[in-house]
């Protein structure tokens, strides 16, 4: 069953990276975001390659890896690869899908033209994203 987009901006909501946009811009980057199936087994990302696309797992479970060590589990609501969506990076880790996978993708280029034509979207998010680029002030 393919999900709402009421209950994409949900998933969406969660993420820092959006955490400053309203009901009605969550609605309209959840309008990008495409509904995806992978199966077991499955490299999401691959470590040290350009990272193009984030994703949001909706059901299913992926290991993270740097090199040949686990780093950590993913699963239903966690997401990675935001930060790919605003800034050319390499991966820093790869993420392979232990089990089948359902998740949304917005792509680098989906989310590129939604930031051109909503410069509202666009500030929120380059602020949400400096917040967590800087380190945190000392007292």
């Amino acid at each position: 069953m393919r999900l709402r987009k009421d209950a994409k901006a949900d998933l969406i909501k969660g993420v820092p990276l959006f955490s400053q946009l309203g009901r009605k811009e969550l609605s309209e980057v959840a309008s990008i975001a495409d509904e995806i199936d992978l199966a077991a087994g499955k490299e999401l990302t691959v470590e040290g390659s350009p990272g193009r696309e984030f994703f949001v797992i909706i059901e299913g479970d992926a290991t993270v890896r740097q090199g040949d060590k686990e780093i950590n589990r993913l699963g239903a609501g966690d997401f990675f690869g935001e930060i790919a969506l605003v800034e050319h990076r390499p991966r820093t880790a790869s993420v392979v899908a232990e089990s089948p996978i359902r998740a949304l993708v917005i792509t680098e280029r989906s989310f590129k033209a939604l930031l051109e034509g909503s410069p509202e979207i666009e500030s929120k998010v380059m602020s949400a994203l400096a917040a967590r680029l800087s380190p945190e002030e000392e007292l």
